[in-house]
C-alpha cells in the first residue's frame, strides 16, 4: 500500500482474567489511511476484543498498537478525538430523545451551541432522522436507533471510525442508507474499521479483510484476490467457511 499506516498492531494478546486461553493470540497487522478495513471472524473470533483494546476500553496482556503514529496507551486521551466508535449494542440513552442523546455525546466530545447543532441537523438530514428528532430512544425502531448511534460516533469527524457489527439486525433500508454513508464517509478520506457477519456485505464494502479465528488472524488481502486465490470457491462467504469449518460457535 502506498499510504501509510494509520493503525499498527504488533503481537498484541488478550487474556480475561479467568480464563485459560487467551482471546487474541499475538495479533499483528496494519490499517492503511483510507482504508475499509472488515476485520472478519466467527462468534468468539477476537474480533470485538481487538477493537475494545484500541479503542481504549480496556489494555492488552502483551503487545503494542498505534493509532496516527500514537501509542494507545500513552495517549489514550489524544486518540479519543482521533476515532469514533459505533459499539455492537446500541449505547444510547433510552429514556433521552433522539437530539438530547447526540447533544449529550457531542458535549463529550467537547462540542457546544450552534456548531454541534449544526452537525446533529446534518445528521438527521443524511438519515432521514429529521421527524424523530424529539422521539424517545425507548420508543424507536432497531433502523432508527443504529442510525442514531452511528451519528453519535461521528459528531466530532474523527480520522478513524470503528464500527462494530453496525448493521445487524436492522432491514433492508437502513442497512443500505448506513453501508452507503459509510463509502461517502471513506471518499472523504475517513479510514473505517468494520466487524461484520455479513460475508457478502463485506466483500462489497471492504478494501481489504482479515479473518481471524480463535484469536489469530488466518488470512489477510482484499476480497477480490482472496476469491481469485481459491478459485474452487465462488465468493468471500465460501473460502471463510473453508478457513473457519463450519462447526457452530457460542
Amino acid at each position: 500500500m502506498s499510504a501509510p499506516a494509520i493503525i499498527e498492531i504488533k503481537d498484541l494478546v488478550k487474556t480475561y482474567k479467568g480464563s485459560d486461553e487467551p482471546a487474541i493470540k499475538g495479533i499483528s497487522l496494519d490499517v492503511y489511511q483510507g482504508e475499509i478495513f472488515g476485520l472478519l471472524g466467527p462468534n468468539g473470533a477476537g474480533k470485538t476484543t481487538t477493537i475494545s483494546i484500541l479503542c481504549g476500553l480496556f489494555n492488552a496482556s502483551s503487545g503494542s498498537a498505534r493509532i496516527d503514529g500514537m501509542d494507545i496507551h500513552a495517549n489514550r486521551d489524544k486518540i479519543k478525538h482521533v476515532i469514533g466508535v459505533v459499539p455492537q449494542d446500541v449505547a444510547l440513552y433510552p429514556t433521552l430523545t433522539a437530539w438530547e442523546n447526540l447533544t449529550f455525546f457531542g458535549n463529550m466530545y467537547g462540542l457546544r451551541g450552534a456548531p454541534l447543532k449544526k452537525k446533529i441537523a446534518e445528521g438527521f438530514s443524511v438519515f432521514g432522522l429529521e421527524k424523530h428528532a424529539d422521539k424517545m430512544i425507548a420508543n424507536c425502531s432497531g433502523g432508527i436507533k443504529r442510525r442514531i448511534n452511528l451519528i453519535a460516533g461521528l459528531l466530532h469527524d474523527p480520522k478513524v471510525i470503528f464500527l462494530d457489527e453496525p448493521t445487524v439486525g436492522i432491514d433492508v433500508q437502513s442497512r443500505v442508507v448506513i453501508l452507503d454513508y459509510l463509502k461517502e464517509l471513506n471518499k472523504k478520506g475517513t479510514t473505517v474499521i468494520y466487524t461484520s457477519h455479513y460475508m457478502e456485505e463485506a466483500e462489497k464494502l471492504c478494501t481489504r479483510v482479515a479473518i481471524i479465528d480463535r484469536g489469530e488472524v488466518i488470512s489477510i488481502g482484499n476480497p477480490r484476490e482472496l476469491v481469485a486465490e481459491h478459485p474452487e470457491f465462488k465468493d468471500l462467504e465460501n473460502i471463510f467457511l473453508y478457513l473457519t469449518g463450519k462447526d457452530l460457535r457460542d
